[in-house]
């Protein structure tokens, strides 16, 4: 079952036509990482489908809801750890406390931070944080969960906790988009790439048909990340 359908999306910021006529469907339990170079437009479209951005032609069609887990967190400075992720539950679906903070302190125990339901966001390493991050857009049981580039703000060791925890959300079958410069972890993961370059889909499909593709412009921008 499809859970997201996005037909003919075009966004101009200023004249400059950042994403061109794109497309995509995207099935219940898949995951779908969005890869390419900066400035591709992979993030405009995420804000797009998450309507933090409005596209200017084209349709974006939901079955279900969904939640977003941002680059830099955004979790709210003065609120607890609990409170962050219980928050939108209560106050936006307007769901009864006891259960809403049953799920906040399973999904803690999940992210393996039930220690940390009293502390503030400043007490917490980045890997934390973006955990919470995570149990807070859980908590609003979306059908698809959508990832800006999760672990571009954090070091190495870090990212590692946060790619482990997607891992494990797409073993449960979580219907997951992410946009992510995190190669390996797109082709082992991922069901499916979608990889975007001056705002049109360049090329996708499974992880074995893109890094084995004869697309020139896959090719070079492959090459570039098995430099660094």
């Amino acid at each position: 079952m499809s859970l997201l359908e996005i037909s003919h999306i075009r966004k101009n910021f200023e004249g400059l036509e950042v994403l061109k006529d794109i497309s995509l469907r995207v099935e219940q339990g898949q995951v779908v990482a969005i890869i390419g170079p900066s400035g591709s437009g992979k993030s405009t479209l995420l804000r797009c489908c998450t309507g933090l951005e409005t596209a200017d032609g084209g349709t974006i069609s939901y079955t279900g809801s969904f939640g977003l887990v941002f680059q830099n967190f955004n979790l709210f400075p003065h609120y607890s750890v609990l409170k962050n992720i219980m928050d939108a539950p209560l106050r936006v679906q307007k769901r009864p406390k006891k259960e809403v903070r049953e799920q906040a302190e399973s999904l803690l125990g999940k992210m393996g931070l039930s220690e940390k339901a009293d502390a503030y966001p400043y007490q917490l390493s980045g890997g934390q944080q973006q955990r919470v991050s995570i149990a807070r857009a859980l908590a609003l049981n979306p059908q698809i969960l959508f990832f800006d580039e999760p672990t571009s703000a954090l070091d190495p060791e870090l990212t590692g906790e946060i790619l482990k925890v997607i891992k494990e959300l797409a073993a449960e079958h979580m219907t997951m988009v992410i946009v992510t410069h995190e190669m390996n972890f797109a082709r082992n993961v991922a069901d499916y790439i979608v990889f975007m370059d001056q705002g049109v889909i360049a090329e996708e499909g499974t992880p074995k048909e893109l890094f084995h593709s004869a697309n020139p412009r896959m090719q070079e921008f492959l090459r570039k990340f098995e430099e660094m």
